[in-house]
């Protein structure tokens, strides 16, 4: 099974299924639909749970929407503050949606 990482601040939001996509560069663009990951937290390496992916789509910066932000279970502005703080040099991300599995 492949594996991807979370923030542990998100755990709780994906758990309760308010967080339903991850905004990531091309380094892990790679993800298939209907692809089963194991989700551990970035800092720990700790498993937590384990996630279906339902569709990998790229978008530009720019074209982060309000529907995106409620897909993180953010605010527009949190969203974008987020992802230029961990991506500070990229424009292009890819939108990864998913499901819990149990």
């Amino acid at each position: 099974m492949n594996k991807i990482t979370f923030f542990t601040r998100f755990e709780q939001d994906i758990l309760a299924g308010r967080k339903t996509i991850t905004i990531r560069d091309k380094s892990e663009s790679y993800f298939q639909p209907n692809q089963v990951l194991a989700v551990y937290t970035n800092e720990t390496d700790r498993f937590f749970a384990n996630i279906k992916v339902l569709s990998v789509t790229p978008i530009h910066f720019d074209d982060l929407s309000e529907q995106h932000a409620q897909q993180e279970n953010m605010t527009l502005p949190e969203l974008r503050q987020v992802i230029t703080d961990i991506y500070p040099q990229e424009e292009w991300f890819w939108v990864i949606a998913f499901e819990l599995v149990s």
